[in-house]
């Protein structure tokens, strides 16, 4: 019998998050694991008119990759995706993983060189992403490696998908546009503050944002959406923050994270799990050491951590940073060939704007603004 949550999830991102016109080339991106979302994609797509084309991978490919590949093998660059990042007008990227950990015994040197050499790949997207030639979004499939790497059983993860992509509303679109709308009033707040400082027993991080652009991510770029982000001005970011969650990246697991910066870059990283990778991302490239994006997540309907960034960085009452390239939308310069999500909760911070307390025990605190207060 065929789950209508899924049909329901498939409209919502043509009709919604993509807005497939006609006469639009659809890249759909997904593990075979997905298929059930990747035909309900493809009829979806054929109705509003678009052309849709697939690319399934396997996880343990990637793993034969890293394991047996030269060094010229992993710096080079497919003249085919190359081409296909410059021409495809929307991208669905489907988050269906089978195997969450598939690279933790690589060694780090060769994931560095690989990403190093796909710069050019991020700049391209990154670019075509700001001016508006490209359309995309990440989505999620439950799958039995997602649940079990969040901690749930398969059907509570199920439930907790479908929830946050508010796929058990009656009108999902609506209830996006709702969210939307509320995240507006948050921007036009912060779009008035030059100078954001966090903290609390472990973190004490200025930052400036003057001139930059708040970006709304009300479930256009990703689904689940639910937070607000900009990109700090690139040499503002002064002292030390510590995050709660474990930071992942690629299925490497990094706990503890402890940074501080000077004049917007990394001079120490720190780690209780994971300090080796951690510094070994961060020599990736220059950029690799500066602030992409700042974000508060505003979707609480995701009140857990899963290990998965999609969700987590979305999680209501937390902030995050991401080391590496910035979304140029944003106004941010910074670039890299990483853009690494960490995340903290703010339940037990507090979030000063130009010196006034803006957000305490990980809610807004202006009262206008009384959907997040």
């Amino acid at each position: 019998m065929q789950d209508v949550r899924i049909r329901k999830l498939a409209d919502l991102i043509v009709k919604y998050s993509v807005e497939v016109k006609k006469g639009e080339e659809v890249l759909i991106i997904s593990t075979f694991e997905a298929l059930p979302l990747v035909r309900e994609l493809y009829r979806a797509i054929l109705e509003a008119g678009g052309y849709p084309m697939t690319r399934f991978y396997d996880e343990t490919l990637d793993e034969v990759f890293f394991k047996y590949a030269n060094e010229e093998q992993l710096k080079h660059v497919s003249a085919i995706e190359k081409y296909i990042q410059e021409k495809i007008n929307v991208r669905i990227s489907i988050l269906s993983s089978t195997h969450t950990k598939h690279l933790s015994s690589i060694d780090p040197n060769k994931i560095k060189i690989r990403r190093a050499a796909q710069r050019e790949l991020t700049e391209i997207f990154m670019r075509r992403s700001a001016s508006g030639e490209l359309k995309w979004v990440v989505v999620p499939y439950p799958t039995k490696a997602l649940a079990q790497e969040a901690g749930l059983s398969y059907i509570d993860f199920e439930d907790f998908v479908y929830r946050a992509c508010k796929i058990y509303e009656e009108d999902p679109v609506a209830a996006w546009k709702k969210q939307g709308k509320e995240q507006e009033k948050l921007i036009e707040l912060l779009s008035k503050v030059s100078e954001i400082r966090i903290v609390d027993e472990k973190t004490d991080l200025t930052l400036r944002v003057d001139g930059r652009t708040w970006i709304n991510d009300d479930g256009h770029k990703n689904m689940p959406g639910g937070e607000i982000f900009t990109a700090p001005i690139e040499d503002s970011v002064e002292g030390y923050i510590t995050f709660t969650y474990p930071a992942v990246w690629r299925g490497i697991e990094v706990e503890g994270v402890r940074l501080k910066f000077k004049k917007g870059k990394v001079i120490e990283a720190l780690a209780t799990k994971g300090e080796e990778h951690l510094k070994k991302i961060l020599e990736t490239d220059e950029g690799a050491k500066h602030v992409g994006e700042f974000a508060f997540g505003l979707n609480y309907d995701i009140n857990r951590f899963t290990k998965i960034i999609l969700f987590d960085e979305k999680i209501g009452g937390t902030l995050h940073l991401a080391l590496g390239a910035a979304y140029p939308e944003t106004g941010g310069k910074n670039k890299s060939a990483i853009h690494w999500d960490m995340i903290k909760d703010l339940r037990k911070a507090k979030v000063y704007g130009d010196g006034d307390l803006i957000l305490e025990n990980g809610r807004f605190i202006i009262t206008q603004f009384s959907s997040f207060s």
